[in-house]
């Protein structure tokens, strides 16, 4: 009997170790219980979902354990009760006074813990090891090469410069792209995704069966007949990738259980995609979003459709940068008599050299284009062949991402690069500031400067005489001055339209030949710049206009004074000398005195006209250097409030306009 039951157990403990290694498997690494990611021996060979070779007789989780316990249990407590007398009345009150009792009961107890800790130790262990093996079999994620970072780094300095220029759905595409690519690169490298699409009785699913060796995807004439994506993995490590494509659990297999096949296709993972042109939008959908998420695409077509207006327009000509990620694949061609299927292939290869394709010919990158009967297996070989070569060589996930980087900088390019030159020229710069010079009347303020030299060179110099008249017209001139209330504001209102048609001109200039929406920020800029500018050029002109006080004089005028008042002193001289003459007060003697008043009448107006001749040199340059001063600070008005900010939206131009070029990886041409 306790051999019996010592066997029993040990039969049992083994049980509950195969169970919980499975178990730790499961719940270490959920998705190997999957059909795509579970073991080999454990997927049928006719490619059934996991779920259903479950039904075929699979134990339930956790009933070895449970089950254990529960027998051990048991087993305790029959042992106690046999040997326990059921008279004794202290076993009836729970009292243990018989040792031989107690330490059989404890010994009973002591087995069942260590049985429980032994098959908690193998849990542990076998969880440990399912770990370490599917670590091992974990695949290395995708590594780009250095000028595919280059350019997706450039794409996404790009979008993050325009965030504030362009609106959303301008850059909705380039996001995507991105993000795609981040997604992309930490899923596996080993696996290369590929879709087979097609219209509707094209024959899609029944190649997708060929090269998988079995019948996983369902054919018929019933139309649609695939309804959802089916996927079929040659190799495990392949689930996050077919997680990512949205595809349950229920409808991934495996392919035919075959060494060469493995051999040669390993690392594939090909999905089953409903029909491109299917009557349900649902369907339709499904290929659209699969199709942006795929590595690869293998495109089936038939005698019949392949030349449908919407493959071509909807799917094969915008993906036309797609082409060495493309098998464009000619099915049924058992239907075809004699030599048609290769004058069918020849006018296919037509179609897609209309579309912009590249055929993968002679050695040069491009599409695929093959002709094959799903059916009866000619051109399968092939195909497999093609396909296997090309999933060896890694390279298809980053292909694509190079040419969904291509595709979103061909739409991006009307936004970025015009083909003209661009930029604020030294020439406009010069007329902005002119214009500008012109509204505070800087030429004007210049000649009155010159103006006033010149008046205080003549009170300086002038006859006595000559200013004293000067004074009296001063005194009877009114206090009001000479110009109405009336033409001020006239003239403000001129200076505040001179303004804002030099940031006009300055504004249109700087945006011509930018993208829309570029010269409309350089526009925007200007505008902003031009707020209060009016207000500010005539506070700086009341600053930098005239000093206050008289002009400066030239060392020489001291002399030109002491010259001039000689001049005076000689007629005062000779006049008095005559009058003296003339009351009897001297002797007579005219010929003196005439000559000293002759001399100075004369001298006088000599000395003022060659004080002003000289003058006119001094005060033309006085009258410049307030001109200079005057334009010098309404352009550096300008330049602070209109210019620098143009300048700056046309470097944040350059720099968008750089990384674009970065992004297509040549230049863009002038501008």
């Amino acid at each position: 009997m306790t051999a019996v039951t010592d066997q029993d157990h040990t039969d049992e403990m083994d049980h509950v170790t195969h169970t919980g290694d499975a178990v730790a498997a499961q719940d270490e690494h959920p998705e190997n219980a999957s059909p795509v990611e579970g073991d080999s021996a454990s997927t049928p060979a006719n490619g059934l979902p996991v779920e259903d070779a479950e039904e075929a007789g699979a134990p339930e989780e956790g009933d070895g354990h449970a089950r254990v316990r529960a027998d051990a249990d048991t087993s305790g407590r029959t042992e106690s009760k046999a040997s326990a007398d059921p008279a004794d009345p202290e076993e009836s009150t729970g009292s243990w006074d018989d040792g031989l009792i107690a330490r059989r009961v404890n010994e009973t107890n002591a087995a069942q813990q260590a049985a429980a800790v032994e098959i908690r130790a193998s849990r542990a262990q076998a969880a440990h090891s399912a770990h370490a093996a599917q670590a091992a079999h974990v695949p290395a994620p995708l590594a780009y090469d250095g000028p595919l970072r280059s350019r997706l780094d450039a794409l996404r300095e790009l979008v993050g410069l325009s965030r504030t220029r362009l609106d959303s759905g301008t850059l909705a595409e380039a996001g995507r792209v991105l993000d795609e690519a981040a997604a992309r690169r930490r899923l596996s490298g080993q696996h290369t995704v590929v879709a087979i699409a097609g219209a509707t009785g094209s024959g899609k699913s029944q190649l997708f069966n060929a090269l998988a060796g079995v019948a996983i995807s369902e054919t018929g004439v019933r139309r649609p007949t695939t309804a959802a994506p089916i996927a079929c993995s040659w190799s495990d490590g392949a689930a996050t990738l077919i997680d990512r494509l949205g595809i349950p659990g229920r409808l991934r297999r495996r392919p035919l259980q075959s060494a060469e096949m493995e051999a040669q296709l390993r690392g594939l993972v090909l999905v089953d995609l409903p029909d491109h042109d299917s009557a349900a939008v649902a369907h339709r959908e499904q290929v659209d979003r699969v199709l942006a998420l795929v590595d690869a695409v293998i495109w089936v077509v038939d005698p019949e459709k392949y030349a449908d207006a919407i493959l071509h327009e909807r799917y094969l000509r915008p993906m036309a940068g797609h082409a060495e990620v493309m098998f464009v694949v000619l099915n049924q061609i058992d239907r075809l008599p004699g030599e048609a299927a290769d004058q069918v292939l020849d006018d296919l290869r037509r179609l897609l050299d209309e579309d912009g394709i590249a055929l993968g010919e002679y050695g040069e990158p491009g599409a695929t284009v093959l002709s094959l009967s799903a059916l009866t297996g000619d051109g399968i070989p092939e195909l497999r062949e093609v396909l296997g070569q090309f999933v060896a060589d890694r390279g298809a996930a980053a292909r694509r991402i190079s040419a969904d980087v291509d595709a979103a900088a061909w739409r991006l390019r009307p936004v970025y690069a015009t083909g003209r030159r661009t930029g604020l020229s030294e020439e406009a710069r010069d007329e902005f500031a002119a214009r500008l010079a012109d509204s505070v009347g800087a030429t004007a303020a210049g000649e009155a400067a010159e103006r006033a030299w010149l008046r205080n060179a003549n009170r300086a110099c002038g006859t006595p005489w000559l200013r004293l008249w000067r004074w009296y017209n001063d005194r009877r001139e009114p206090v009001t001055g000479r110009l109405p209330v009336r033409a001020q504001a006239d003239e403000e209102a001129t200076a505040r339209q001179r303004v804002e048609q030099a940031v006009r001109t300055v504004a249109d200039r700087a945006s011509g030949g930018l993208p829309a929406p570029w010269a409309q920020a350089v526009r925007e800029a200007a505008v902003r710049g031009s707020q209060g500018l009016p207000e500010a050029l005539d506070e700086l002109a009341a600053r930098a206009g005239l000093p206050v006080g008289r002009p400066p004089r030239p060392g020489w005028w001291p002399a030109a004074v002491l010259a001039q008042a000689s001049m005076t002193i000689l007629q005062v001289v000779g006049g008095l000398w005559l009058v003296g003459q003339i009351i009897g007060f001297m002797a007579p003697n005219l010929g003196v005195p005439v000559l000293l008043m002759v001399a100075g009448i004369i001298g006088g107006p000599l000395v003022e006209w060659s004080c002003r001749m000289a003058a006119r040199g001094p005060a033309r340059r006085y009258g410049l250097d307030a001109e200079r001063r005057l334009r010098e600070a309404a352009a550096g008005c300008g330049r602070a409030r209109v210019l620098d900010p143009l300048a700056a939206e046309l470097l944040r131009y350059r720099e968008v306009r750089e990384q674009y070029a970065r992004v297509t990886g040549a230049g863009i041409g002038a501008g």
